[in-house]
């Protein structure tokens, strides 16, 4: 056959015929598998050895819109995107399957017009990986391409399933910085019509325009397309697989509601300088274990070995282990950090025995509200800024962006 994919090709079988645009065979699929997309929008799988004949109707011709110098707006503030990889900064050529993701400025403004009246925009990759594979020198990556560009604000877009791990390294990690980064994503991809990725996006933009300092997360505060959520870095967590509203705030952290096109103020700010950040020191690693009934005690001996300079412990309740782990702690010199599984609510060093013999007797430090994730994440920067057990501590119980909160409720907006 010589039709490629992008062509729109009929189908000939001795049973039926297909006419549509021939698709790029995806690699999990069987051999010997046409696949067409068929004037409905639907994907149709043919099997060769049912093919009479293969006509090609049309070439296919590229999609990709020719760019053109964006002008430059006076009165507008110039915002940067940074893009990790991720649906969000993708746009699908229907005509093949697949995905045209330049990451510049002209993408954005092609899929959304609208941008353009909200600010300057400046684009750039800086990464192309799944969320998942991210790790603690990416942090580090990101923030020194932020404080290299002159922008008045910056937008981050990058997969839903670790974003919360990111947005609150980064919020460490700027802590002293004077310009709003806004961290964004799509939980439903570019191409489908319940995608969040154009409202998020928006969302975000403005949301870098108004906010003075500090790292946010932006994604929908509901279902439906009423506004987004501006959630300080350190206080957001993904608690849906799939839901578009699936960011929440933990224990408040809530810093405005978030529309197209303005942003109501309802909490506090997360930044607290203006001064140019110190990253040169990374971050140290760091481990993190969560516990569960039958647990193999040995895990600690592990992370250990591995010469990690400080765990997390996911415990339950207030902050509750198993007790086989107790003689592990007991022989580590390594600063360990207590959060909780149950996400909302703080830990508590003095409640139960066991509590006080971990925070008395073997100096855990107990993580306050903070969540694991951001409890890890924080860990890692702190062993990064202090030298010894105390001092650790001491960092690790100041509130730095947010991250730990006078009152822990659990409502939606507290």
């Amino acid at each position: 056959m010589t039709a490629k994919p992008g062509d729109r090709i009929k189908v000939i079988c001795k049973d039926a015929e297909y006419e549509g645009i021939l698709m790029p065979r995806p690699e999990i699929l069987e051999k010997g598998i046409t696949v067409v997309k068929l004037d409905t929008g639907y994907n149709v799988g043919i099997e060769d050895k049912k093919i009479e004949k293969t006509e090609v109707l049309s070439k296919h011709k590229s999609a990709k819109p020719e760019k053109k110098e964006m002008p430059h707006k006076k009165g507008l503030k110039t915002i940067t995107i940074l893009s990790l990889g991720g649906t969000i900064a993708s746009r699908v050529d229907y005509t093949t399957g697949g995905v045209i993701a330049d990451y510049d400025a002209h993408d954005y403004v092609q899929m959304m017009p609208e941008l353009a009246k909200t600010a300057n925009i400046k684009a750039e990759r800086i990464l192309q990986v799944m969320s998942e594979d991210l790790d603690p020198k990416n942090y580090v990556q990101i923030a020194k391409e932020i404080i290299k560009h002159e922008s008045d604000g910056f937008v981050v877009t990058q997969g839903t399933d670790t974003l919360h791990y990111s947005a609150a390294a980064l919020s460490f990690l700027l802590n002293k910085f004077g310009k709003p980064v806004v961290f964004t994503a799509a939980q439903r991809s570019i191409d489908r019509g319940s995608s969040d990725a154009f409202m998020n996006l928006m969302c975000a933009v403005k949301a870098a325009t108004e906010m003075k300092k500090g790292v946010y997360v932006c994604m929908h505060a509901t279902s439906s397309d009423d506004y987004c959520l501006l959630i300080n870095g350190t206080k957001a967590r993904k608690m849906h697989t799939s839901r578009r509203d699936a960011f929440r705030p933990i224990n408040g952290g809530v810093a405005a509601k978030a529309y197209p096109d303005k942003i109501e103020i309802i909490g506090e700010m997360s930044g607290k300088g203006d001064a140019k950040p110190e990253i040169d020191g990374g971050m140290a690693e760091a481990g993190l274990i969560k516990t569960y009934p039958g647990m193999d005690a040995d895990i600690i001996d592990f992370y250990v070995k591995k010469g990690v300079k400080g765990i997390v412990i996911e415990a339950t309740g207030l902050g509750n282990i198993p007790q086989k782990l107790v003689p592990k702690l007991e022989k580590v010199n390594i600063p360990i950090v207590i959060s909780s599984q149950t996400i909302y609510g703080r830990v508590h060093p003095l409640v139960y025995a066991n509590l006080r013999e971990l925070s008395v007797k073997l100096g855990c430090i107990f993580a306050e509200d903070m969540t694991p994730e951001t409890a890890y994440v924080k860990l890692m920067w702190a062993l990064s800024k202090a030298k010894g057990h105390d001092a650790v501590k001491e960092l690790m119980l100041t509130n730095i962006a947010g991250e730990i909160s006078e009152r822990t409720g659990m409502g939606f907006l507290e």
